[in-house]
């Protein structure tokens, strides 16, 4: 049950719904998760390990994909409540881009993982439950080129999450306002 009223039983709408929240928190972990895998796993050479590695990364991805998709839709029907309107126009605009190319870039990267997974014929086996079909034809050149794209956009997303990690922090620790709060109990 949602809880809309405040510590003095004021009525209350979150700036953020409580499955928004679990969304952006699941998108996290994930996120966090699949950068360092990635990297690990194109260092590792060959092997049980390795094999390993790709395998759960592409797990990961494959359940980025429908996330991505299912959370960019509940947010267009479900918008957040408008940042506090202390916080100036141009931080404001950072922000919106922040989470739009994050938005992008996470529903195109793993999309970008499994074109270049298909390219080269590898299996897309997730957690070991099912095989997803390839979506490309067998080109091992071009499977390499979108392997250096998705290493690229790969960098791009850890670029923008500490962006925007480091606004929510700055806003938390140095501005000493709300908007970081909004994301963890919705107020």
């Amino acid at each position: 049950m949602l809880d809309m009223t405040n510590a003095k039983g004021r009525f209350e709408i979150p700036a953020y719904t409580r499955l928004a929240r679990t969304f952006h928190w699941v998108t996290a972990a994930l996120v966090l998760t699949l950068i360092p895998v990635g990297i690990v796993m194109a260092r590792v050479s060959g092997g049980p390990l390795q094999d390993w590695l790709f395998n759960f990364h592409r797990s990961l991805g494959a359940v980025l994909v429908p996330l991505m998709v299912v959370r960019a839709v509940y947010r267009l029907a479900h918008p957040p409540l408008p940042l506090p309107s202390e916080i100036p126009a141009a931080q404001k605009m950072v922000a919106e881009s922040v989470h739009g190319m994050l938005y992008a870039l996470l529903t195109i990267q793993p999309m970008i993982g499994w074109i270049s997974v298909s390219a080269y014929r590898a299996p897309m086996i997730v957690f070991g439950l099912f095989e997803l079909p390839p979506v490309w034809r067998e080109d091992r050149l071009f499977s390499e080129q979108m392997s250096t794209i998705h290493t690229y956009v790969g960098f791009a997303l850890a670029a923008l999450l500490c962006a925007h990690i480091g606004g929510a922090l700055f806003h938390h620790f140095i501005q000493r306002d709300r908007v970081l709060m909004r994301m963890i109990s919705g107020r």
